[in-house]
């Protein structure tokens, strides 16, 4: 039995298309326990998605999962009939979709979306499960919970109907919350309120959290561990120490460059990572980053890096920290035999 609430170990998954086979995750392995938070960072396509939904069953035709186990608290996900995975879905694992106005119902009240959750997982009357929806909105901070229960998705403004789809995703206090981008068309006062309410929630409850954003700021102040992606593999993984104060990918080192910084006493201009992202349709056979790299070397092309590890929890696959490694190897050899 694993540690572990999540266990994703060397999964690969495809989408077989007309134009070919676009290799969407390539080994890719993720680790969470219980009461944990891991924000997983990439651009537009590099497999955060899909990644989180091929672990609630999720996964759109005509995806298919090519190799590589997923457990989550102690069900093997994969091996998972769909009636099976309607009774973990929002009962165990919540998710808080990108868009709340294509996700919420326009024509049903707030009140009876929040309520169908309830019903389908648990024991209670309509009565209770009214009382448990107004509950939910108070928790989120909605105002005038009553009220709000008997309007529909186009009488709230964004940020209220995000705070709903969080109300609907915690509505039997799930171990595992995911968020896809849940502050993306958001403004910041809202996106910091939505964030700073997810940490309350997640203290007061003592859920995981998977946190999926392309935007490092958002995770810097609520991720215990940072997974960054890119291509459909996982370049660096480590905590948010490592990866904000000791960066080893040039991918990772490319977004923390192109955060704006408060701190700076000159106008510096943000440095874009030039290029744009890898085909999925005909990946390189090297470091997918590599055409992008502005330290590409000539084995970057034609050959995966192996993962290099600098300490328990920190790892990227690199060749220039296999050059440093193999660098610092060969000094400290040479410094023993003189």
């Amino acid at each position: 039995m694993s540690d572990y609430l999540v266990d994703i170990k060397n999964e690969r998954l495809s989408f077989f298309t007309p134009a070919g086979e676009v290799k969407a995750l390539n080994d890719v392995s993720i680790h969470l326990k219980q009461g944990e938070v891991l924000g997983i960072v990439g651009e537009s396509g590099s497999g955060k998605s899909v990644t989180a939904y091929s672990l609630m069953g999720l996964t759109a035709h005509p995806g298919k999962l090519l190799g590589g186990s997923l457990y989550f608290n102690g069900h093997q996900i994969e091996q998972l009939s769909e009636k099976e995975m309607r009774k973990i879905r929002g009962n165990e694992v919540s998710i808080i979709f990108q868009d709340p106005m294509t996700s919420l119902n326009p024509v049903y009240t707030i009140g009876n979306q929040i309520m169908e959750a309830i019903l389908l997982h648990t024991n209670k009357t309509r009565a209770q499960a009214k009382e448990r929806a107004k509950e939910l909105l108070e928790l989120v901070g909605i105002n005038e919970p009553e009220k709000r229960l008997k309007q529909h998705p186009h009488e709230l403004s964004g940020g209220m109907r995000q705070r709903v789809m969080i109300a609907i995703a915690l509505a039997c206090e799930p171990k595992l919350l995911i968020a896809d981008e849940p502050t993306t068309a958001l403004d910041v006062t809202i996106q910091a309120q939505i964030l700073e309410l997810m940490v309350e929630l997640k203290n007061k409850l003592g859920m995981a959290i998977i946190m999926i954003t392309h935007d490092l700021g958002v995770v810097a102040s609520m991720c215990e561990r940072i997974a960054v992606m890119y291509a459909g593999r996982i370049v660096e993984y480590g905590t948010a120490e490592d990866i904000f104060y000791h960066p080893k990918h040039q991918y990772t080192k490319g977004l923390i460059r192109s955060i704006p910084r408060l701190d700076t006493k000159d106008h510096e201009r943000l440095v874009p990572i030039e290029g744009t992202p890898v085909d999925m349709l005909n990946p390189p056979k090297g470091c997918p980053f590599a055409p992008r790299c502005e330290e590409c070397m000539k084995i970057c092309l034609r050959q995966m890096p192996p993962v290099t590890n600098f300490g328990e929890v920190h790892y990227t696959q690199c060749w220039l920290n296999q050059k440093e490694e193999f660098e610092t190897s060969s000094h400290e050899k040479g410094a023993a035999d003189e």
